[in-house]
């Protein structure tokens, strides 16, 4: 097996160069930072009949995700860098298509439409701008889909909220929101300031992973919802994150565009033997 690795703002993704096909216990297995080459997700390619390639992309729970903003921009990197791709072309996720465009180091991807329609996201039911309890703690979440599921946390929403993003437990409300009764397949979270109408800053608890430095679909999710409730203008917004910032922008049909760097790590190749420690289930 050989992968090749790369990141995006510290937000680490392996591709599968060759090798056999990943399963659950695989995944889980390469994405362990102690007893494997480590990664936020590993990013399969797969023949399509309707892109120029395909790519699933696997989380490091052995879940696979529907859309990874950080993913696809890795993803065209490495497809038109090493697989000689042209520089715009589509990807099929397996759930959705898009189009990106690679020019150097940085990656442009047109993430689709966000949605704020409960089945689509999905969510049991609507959440905008509602009040969730989380032991005790309440906290205003906005709901979104931008191919896969958000949970979006205002900081200006919170009763008595603190000055900073760091000064709340959102890792901990992170955990209990992504597994709410709330989302049905999970959701990724993300805690928001905005800073002005042009920039917003955020922490990150990923669906599958946990906390992250740095997420392209939340960005997008984040700026849709903060859009939809009144906190943004559409256009063009920069999202602050501990790993560095991402370019979002956002019609007025909510259609999204991501922008931003992809930084190549290397090349692994694992060694006789070391799928003879990978669970079997």
């Amino acid at each position: 097996m050989r992968l090749f690795k790369a990141h995006g703002l510290g937000n680490d993704y392996l591709v599968l160069v060759d090798g056999p096909p990943i399963t659950v216990p695989t995944a889980r297995s390469l994405c362990d930072r102690h007893r494997g080459p480590g990664g936020d997700g590993i990013l399969e390619p797969f023949a399509s009949d309707r892109a120029g390639a395909g790519i699933r992309i696997w989380n490091p729970d052995g879940s696979v995700a529907e859309k990874s903003g950080n993913g696809l921009r890795i993803a065209s990197w490495w497809l038109h860098h090493h697989r000689g791709l042209a520089a715009v072309h589509t990807v099929d996720t397996g759930f959705d298509v898009v189009r990106s465009h690679v020019r150097g180091d940085e990656v442009t991807v047109q993430m689709g439409s966000a949605t704020f329609e409960a089945p689509r996201i999905p969510t049991a039911e609507s959440v905008q701008e509602r009040p969730i309890d989380l032991a005790g703690d309440t906290v205003v979440v906005t709901a979104v889909g931008t191919g896969n599921p958000h949970a979006v946390v205002f900081l200006d929403a919170l009763p008595a909220g603190p000055a900073h993003l760091d000064e709340l437990p959102w890792r901990r409300w992170g955990a209990a929101l992504e597994t709410h009764p709330l989302f049905p397949n999970r959701t990724n979270v993300q805690f928001a300031k905005v800073l002005g109408p042009t920039d917003i800053e955020i922490r990150i608890w990923e669906r599958g992973a946990g906390e992250t430095s740095a997420s392209g679909s939340s960005s997008c999710g984040v700026v849709a919802a903060a859009v939809r409730t009144g906190r943004v203008p559409p256009g063009s917004v920069t999202v602050h994150m501990p790993g560095g910032t991402l370019h979002v922008a956002l019609d007025d049909a909510y259609a999204l565009t991501l922008r931003g760097p992809v930084a190549p790590v290397g090349t692994w190749e694992a060694a006789p033997g070391f799928a003879a420690a990978w669970p079997t289930s």
